[in-house]
Parts: structure tokens; C-alpha cells; sequence
């Protein structure tokens, strides 16, 4: 049976709050117990650009859940993934939004509450989610969309966003 939007939505949400919510969320919480703290003279700069990490990656995280439901008709978990390769939005720019925001989002946190276990966990977290898409992720979608996929990954980036989005009409 194709999977519904209505039943992408319901699994995205699912992992939604199984995946990035804990851990851009729950475990930056356990670690931090999102406690202020000020680990040198002069942190408010780096504080205030831990609130706009954050107020990025959040939004970007969200949107890219949306469109796996609209435009791919399933969902960020291997167990329900898209019917169609997602390539709109800010995935015209670069090929893993998704990851990237949820460390922006950490590594925001980490800054925000001046957090070095935190910046260390982001770190990690960066570390395996590159390992995650360079041996699973690539690989599952080379075999899923073949040609598609291999066109889009030669003209976006995997971590380095283009200065102008991607057309795939050209």
C-alpha cells in the first residue's frame, strides 16, 4: 500500500520526536541542564550567536520534515523514506539541511549556555552523522534514485551550501 500523506505526516512526527528532538534537545538538556554559564569574560557575543544558531536551525529542521511529507510522500526514518528524491527548499542549496540544523541547533545551545560538554557532544553528534551519510545514507539513495540522485550530488554540495540555489530544470 503507497504511503499516504496522512500517514507520512503521522511517522514524520513520530520520528520527529524520537530523532532530533532528543538529540537536539533532550540529551543537550540532560548535559547542560540548560544552565547559564559564563566560561570567559566577554562570552555575550558568542551567547548571542548561540540564539541565532538556534533560530536557524530549528526552522530548517521543521521545513525539511514538511517537505519529506509534501514533496516526498514519506519520512526521514529509513523505515518510512520518501517515494521521491527532495531536492527544494534549502536541499537546492545543500544536500543534508537536516543534519546541519540539528547541530547548528546543539552547537547553539552549547554557545547560549556556555556549555563545553555540550560543544564536545556537537561535535560528536556532526562526526556521526557524517559517517552516517557517507556510509548508509549516500549509498541507499544511489540505489534508490539512481541517475537522479547522482546528477543532484554533483551539482549540491553534501555539507558546503551553493551561493545560488540549484535548478534542477537547467
Amino acid at each position: 500500500m503507497p504511503t499516504t500523506r496522512l500517514r507520512a505526516a503521522a511517522g514524520a512526527i513520530l520520528f520527529f520526536f524520537l530523532a532530533p528532538a532528543v538529540v537536539a534537545g533532550l540529551v543537550p538538556w540532560r548535559i547542560s541542564g540548560w544552565e547559564f554559564h559564563e566560561p570567559l569574560p566577554g562570552w555575550a557575543p558568542l551567547r548571542a550567536l548561540g540564539v541565532v544558531l538556534i533560530a536557524c536551525g530549528v526552522p530548517v529542521l521543521v521545513d525539511a520534515f514538511v517537505r519529506f511529507v509534501r514533496e516526498g510522500r514519506g519520512t526521514p526514518a529509513p523505515y518510512q523514506p520518501t517515494r521521491s528524491l527532495v531536492a527544494s527548499g534549502p536541499y537546492r542549496h545543500v544536500r543534508n539541511p537536516m543534519y546541519m540544523a540539528v547541530v547548528a541547533t546543539i552547537l547553539g545551545q552549547a554557545l547560549l549556555f556556555g556549555s563545553a560538554n555540550l560543544l564536545a557532544y556537537g561535535a560528536g553528534v556532526g562526526a556521526a552523522f557524517h559517517a552516517f551519510v557517507w556510509l548508509y545514507e549516500e549509498p541507499t539513495l544511489r540505489e534508490r534514485y539512481g541517475a537522479e540522485y547522482e546528477r543532484y550530488c554533483r551539482e549540491v554540495r553534501r555539507w558546503r551550501p551553493r551561493r545560488s540555489p540549484w535548478n534542477p530544470e537547467i
